[in-house]
C-alpha cells in the first residue's frame, strides 16, 4: 500500500484517485472547494461517470479514499503527489497553467519528506521542467523530489474501465528511479509500460489526442464527399476500418467532436507548434472541418424547412458524447445557438446532462423524455448517440410531430426504415436513396 495525494477532483483526478484506492492504496483527494469536498464525503459526485459513484463510496467507507481542502492534511506522510487539475484553453488556444502553478507552489511550501510529483494534467511540452523550477524556487528545505509525467488516456463514459485496463502506461522523467516507482503503482494492471524523458511523455499525450481528433475530422470530410457523389460513408468506414492498419475506432461520421480534451489539446498543440516555428496546417484543418460539421447540420435543416423563424426544433442529446454529463465544447451548444439566432424555439432532452446544459443554454425548453421533445416539433435533430435513442418508438415520434423531419447527426437509424415511417430523413454522408433523394 502506498500513500498518495491527488490534487484535483475533476474527471481525471476523481477517477484516478478512486481507482488507485481500489487497488489498495491510501489516497487523499485535495480540492480547495469546501462544498465539493463535503459533498464527496457524503457520496455526492461533481461529475457523472458510469460506476464511479459506487467505487468512490466503497473505498471511502473502507477508509482508503479521503477528501480534504487542506494541503497540510493532504501532503502528510505521502510518497506520491499527483497533479490532476484543469488546464483550460487560453485566449490564443494555449493551455492555461494557473492551476498547475498553484498546485506546484502548494506542494513546495509543505515539502518535508521526499516525494515523487506526478503530473496527470495535460500540459504543454516542457511543463515538467517548469514544475520542478517552481518547486525549487518555493521549497523551504533541501528535501529531494522528482517530477514524473504520467499522462492519462481516459475516455469519458468509460473512465474506470480505461484506468483498470490501459493499453499502455506512459512515464517520463529525468529520474529513472522515480519513474520506476510510479510504474510500481500500476503493476496490478499488467500493462505495457513506456518510460521515456519528460518532454516526450508530454508530447505522446498531445499527439495521441490530436491523431484521434484527426481521424474523426477525416471521416467527416469523407462523409461530405460521399454526400456529393452519392456514396455511403458508413460502408466506406466499414471498408476502411477492416484494414488492420486503419481500424474501426473513431470512424463514425457525425456532427463533430467536443469535450474537455480534443478541442483544447488540438488548439494547444497548434499553438505550441506555431510559437516554436513549426507550421501546423493539418491541425488547423482538423479544427476547421470540425467546426464546419455543426454548420452543415443547420444548412441541411434550412434546405428542408426553408427557415427556422417561429418553428419548434427538437434536439435529442446535449452532452458531447454518450455516458457523460460533460457539456464542454459539446456540438449541441453551437447548433442550438445557431437555431436560436435564426428564430427557432428549441426543445431538448438528454438523459444526464440537462442540469449542466441549463447553466450554458438559455431559452431552451428542457423536456422529461424524447417523446415530449418531438411533440409538435417541425424537425428533430439527433446530436448525441445515447443508447436510449436507438430504441425509441419512431412511429410514435413521427405521428406526434408537426412535420416528421429527422436529422440524424450520428447515423444511428436506418434510412429506409425512417422513410417508411413517413420521415423526411437526412443523415451524415449517406449519399442518395433509390429515388435520387439525399440521405
Amino acid at each position: 500500500m502506498k500513500n498518495i495525494c491527488v490534487i484535483g477532483v475533476g474527471y481525471v483526478g476523481l477517477v484516478t484517485g478512486a481507482c488507485l484506492a481500489d487497488l489498495g492504496n491510501d489516497v487523499v483527494c485535495l480540492n480547495r472547494n469546501k462544498q465539493k469536498s463535503d459533498n464527496l464525503k457524503r457520496g455526492i459526485l461533481p461529475i457523472f461517470e458510469p460506476g464511479l459513484e459506487e467505487i468512490v463510496r466503497r473505498n471511502h467507507e473502507a477508509g482508503r479514499l479521503h477528501f480534504t481542502t487542506s494541503y497540510d492534511e493532504a501532503l502528510r506522510d505521502v510518497e506520491f503527489v499527483l497533479i490532476a487539475v484543469g488546464t483550460p484553453s487560453g485566449s490564443e488556444g494555449e493551455a492555461d497553467l494557473t492551476h498547475v502553478s498553484q498546485a506546484a507552489v502548494g506542494i513546495a511550501k509543505r515539502l518535508v519528506q521526499p516525494v515523487v510529483i506526478v503530473n496527470k494534467s495535460t500540459v504543454p511540452i516542457g511543463t515538467g521542467d517548469w514544475v520542478a523550477d517552481i518547486i525549487n524556487e518555493h521549497k523551504h528545505s533541501d528535501v529531494e523530489f522528482a517530477v514524473v509525467s504520467n499522462p492519462e488516456f481516459l475516455r469519458e463514459g468509460s473512465g474506470i474501465y480505461d484506468f483498470m485496463n490501459p493499453d499502455r502506461i506512459v512515464l517520463g522523467s529525468t529520474n529513472r528511479q522515480a519513474a520506476e516507482k510510479v510504474a510500481d503503482l500500476y503493476i496490478p494492471l499488467q500493462a505495457e509500460t513506456i518510460i521515456t524523458d519528460l518532454r516526450t511523455a508530454e508530447m505522446i499525450k498531445y499527439a495521441s489526442n490530436c491523431f484521434l481528433a484527426t481521424k474523426i475530422s477525416f471521416i467527416n470530410e469523407m462523409a461530405n464527399i460521399c454526400e456529393s457523389i452519392g456514396a455511403d460513408v458508413k460502408e466506406v468506414a466499414r471498408g476502411m476500418g477492416s484494414d488492420k492498419r486503419i481500424g474501426h475506432a473513431f470512424l463514425g461520421a457525425g456532427v463533430g467532436w467536443g469535450g474537455s480534451c480534443f478541442p483544447k489539446d488540438v488548439k494547444a498543440l497548434a499553438h505550441i507548434a506555431a510559437t516554436h516555428g513549426a507550421h501546423p496546417q493539418m491541425l488547423r484543418a482538423v479544427m476547421e472541418i470540425n467546426s464546419d460539421q455543426r454548420k452543415r447540420v443547420i444548412q441541411k435543416a434550412r434546405e428542408v424547412l426553408g427557415n427556422f423563424r417561429g418553428k419548434t426544433i427538437g434536439v435529442l442529446g446535449l452532452s458531447f458524447k454518450p455516458n457523460t454529463d460533460d457539456m464542454r465544447e459539446a456540438p449541441s451548444i453551437e447548433i442550438i445557438h445557431m437555431l436560436q439566432h435564426e428564430g427557432a424555439q428549441v426543445k431538448a432532452y438528454d438523459p444526464v446532462a440537462m442540469e449542466n446544459a441549463k447553466e450554458i443554454l438559455d431559452n431552451v425548453t428542457y423536456c422529461d423524455n424524447p417523446y415530449a421533445v418531438a411533440e409538435d416539433a417541425s424537425a428533430l435533430l439527433l446530436v448525441t448517440e445515447w443508447n436510449e435513442f436507438k430504441h425509441l418508438d419512431m412511429e410514435r415520434i413521427a405521428k406526434s410531430m408537426r412535420q416528421p423531419v429527422l436529422f440524424d447527426g450520428r447515423n444511428i437509424y436506418e434510412p429506409e426504415k425512417m422513410r417508411a415511417l413517413g420521415f423526411t430523413y437526412r443523415a451524415v454522408g449517406r449519399g442518395y436513396d433509390a429515388n435520387g433523394q439525399p440521405l
